[in-house]
């Protein structure tokens, strides 16, 4: 039987996963990617998008996150996600009201560099819109 990888979920109001998954693919900054047990140590900023959770060969659960951080060690991956939301939860009209204050963070960015990353965030969470 392959190792599991310990991964653990934690947002600011609770811990949402504490488990041995066999693969947990991540919404990270420049991409997303996939850990495995044995993956190298690595840290990463995470951009809006989904977390997928594999166990037994299929994706068990579904979870958005809203930014924070991925790191993983030699024990596992363990992601601080700045707001963390199962999928089966997410509906369309709390996700129109992030898109609606990332656009607004768009037009009150004071410089390029707050814009672009701002524009990027709006981007991302209207291509999760369009998927649910």
């Amino acid at each position: 039987m392959a190792d599991k990888l310990q991964f653990d979920l934690v947002s600011p109001e609770r811990l949402l996963l504490s488990e041995g998954v066999d693969m947990v693919t991540v919404p990270g900054k420049e991409g997303d990617f996939g850990v495995l047990a044995g993956h190298a140590p690595v840290m990463t900023t995470l951009r809006p998008g989904v977390i997928n959770v594999d166990d037994a060969g299929k994706t068990q659960q579904r979870i958005f996150v809203r930014g924070g951080f991925a790191e993983v060690t030699p024990k596992g991956l363990t992601i601080l996600a700045e707001n963390a939301i199962p999928l089966e939860e997410l509906d369309a009209a709390m996700l129109d009201q992030e898109i609606q204050n990332a656009q607004e963070d768009v037009t009150d960015a004071k410089t390029d560099e707050t814009r672009q990353s701002a524009q990027e965030k709006l981007d991302h969470l209207k291509q999760l819109r369009e998927a649910l």
